[in-house]
């Protein structure tokens, strides 16, 4: 069996027949079905009625008949029976047979019949006998009290009649119903797609450049309702997608210019040196303040060029291996490595053992950052408190200065790529504005999160990492 319902082929459409040409013909073939059942159904029932009420009348008759035979003679009788398509021949009990009515034949028969009269069944009581039929021809026979047979006989044919002229009229007022509805579906079926032509044009004017556009359907529940909302929720959704991609594309090229930016002052550095020792013939001691510069320079470099390729690294979907680790044993390890490289700076670490899957060393890259930016802000001799707890399902762990802190309308541009604030974060210490682009990517991709927490009344910055805890992670994730 073919299956329609994958998606379709290259190279084919959407079938896009006339859909008012289509409906039509549904509801006029639809239409002409019920007419013939309507004509079917008023044939059967009507025939069954005519012939009914006649079979009913050739009883009545023969009841009739019954009723007479005593008080009455015979050509009395057949008088009363005869009439109202009904035909009667008598057979008394001497064998004189009485006829009359059209059925009767000059012979005493019946015209069309081929069947004999019932024999006569003398000294008897009267005996009712079904009525039968030949062809169209219906009769009845029964046996009167004083002998006699009386048979009555009655013609369809006019039934047949009667019914042929109503299918006629039938079938006529049929075409003339289809006709009409063939007249009237046009404009009505016109009527009822506007709303489909106001979608063509609210679709044009889209592709126009009228992006705002949309239908907004007064009722939503219908089925034009249900698909003009699904429209809007497509241009919508396309819409987001368009400026989220034209967004991304001016954010990369921001990023472009100023990471050459940042490239440039560095190299600009390492040439002019690197120039001064080719040209010049200078000192051992300049000598040497050169080739410092050189090497300072070009680290400064080649942290930028790490950073940039971290920050595609977390853009294409970091690379991490995951492992049950403890963050408070983490941060200790941080502050011992820290105060070998810088015995005065005051770290601390308070909280209890949190374990979280997560990548250690990426998070130690993350915690390093952060520790580092808050010796920075807060200066010599300044304090740095690292807490880590854990709280609503979430581990997490603070790093808190008292320095300046950040003002609050720059929370959370702090977070954006090769964006920098106040000298903390300077070229001469080395920062280029992307370690807390990097540290907040690192944490969303272990599924947690890096934000600041404002200190209202207090001094200096808290930064807040955010991860989920237990072991319900495994493997690397990208």
């Amino acid at each position: 069996m073919t299956n329609t319902s994958g998606p379709v082929p290259h190279g084919q459409g959407l079938r896009t027949h006339s859909l008012r040409r289509r409906v039509t013909a549904t509801v006029l073939a639809l239409l002409a079905v019920m007419l013939l059942v309507l004509g079917v159904t008023t044939d059967l029932v009507l025939r069954a009625r005519l012939e009914g009420q006649l079979e009913q009348r050739l009883q009545d008759r023969a009841s009739v008949a019954s009723a007479l035979v005593d008080t009455v003679g015979s050509d009395e009788l057949v008088r009363r029976l005869e009439g109202d398509g009904v035909s009667v021949r008598l057979e008394t009990s001497l064998g004189e047979v009485i006829t009359a009515g059209p059925q009767m034949s000059v012979a005493g028969k019946p015209v069309g019949s081929s069947r004999t009269p019932a024999p006569k069944r003398r000294g008897r009581a009267a005996k009712e006998e079904p009525v039968s039929r030949t062809g169209d021809l219906l009769q009845i026979s029964r046996q009167l009290s004083d002998g006699s047979t009386i048979t009555l006989y009655a013609d369809a044919a006019d039934v047949r009649r009667t019914l042929r002229q109503v299918l006629i009229a039938l079938f006529i007022g049929a075409l003339g119903v289809l006709a009409a509805a063939a007249a009237i579906l046009g404009p009505v079926i016109g009527r009822a797609m506007r709303p489909l032509d106001r979608i063509n044009a609210t679709a044009r004017s889209i592709t126009a450049g009228d992006r705002g556009r949309r239908l907004h359907p007064d009722r939503p529940e219908t089925e034009l309702g249900r698909t003009a909302t699904a429209f809007d929720d497509m241009l919508d959704a396309v819409e987001g997608a368009e400026t989220q991609a034209r967004d991304a594309e001016n954010r990369m090229r921001a990023f472009l210019s100023d990471a050459a930016h940042e490239l440039r002052t560095p190299l600009t550095g390492i040439r002019a040196a690197a120039e001064h020792l080719v040209r010049a013939d200078p000192d051992r001691a300049e000598r040497e303040q050169l080739t410092v510069t050189v090497v300072r320079e070009a680290s400064r470099a080649a942290r930028l060029v790490d950073d940039m390729l971290t920050m595609a690294q977390i853009d294409r979907g970091l690379e991490l291996a995951l492992e049950p680790t403890d963050l408070h044993a983490l941060a200790e390890t941080l502050v011992a490595t820290k105060q070998l490289s810088a015995p005065d700076a005051q770290i601390t670490v308070h909280g209890s053992g949190v374990v979280a899957t997560v990548d250690p060393d990426r998070i130690t890259q993350v915690l390093a950052n952060l520790v580092d930016n808050a010796s920075n802000a807060a200066g010599p001799g300044a304090s740095v408190q690292i807490v880590v707890g854990h709280h609503s399902g979430s581990a997490f762990v603070d790093v808190t200065d008292d320095g300046p802190g950040i003002p609050p309308e720059n929370a959370e541009r702090i977070f954006e790529r090769l964006v920098r604030f106040d000298d903390s974060r300077s070229r001469r210490q080395g920062g280029a504005g992307l370690g807390l682009s990097i540290a907040r990517g690192i944490a969303r991709a272990h599924g947690g999160d890096l934000v600041y927490l404002p200190r209202s009344g207090r001094t200096g910055a808290c930064f807040r990492l955010l991860l989920p805890d237990g072991e319900d992670q495994a493997g690397p994730r990208e």
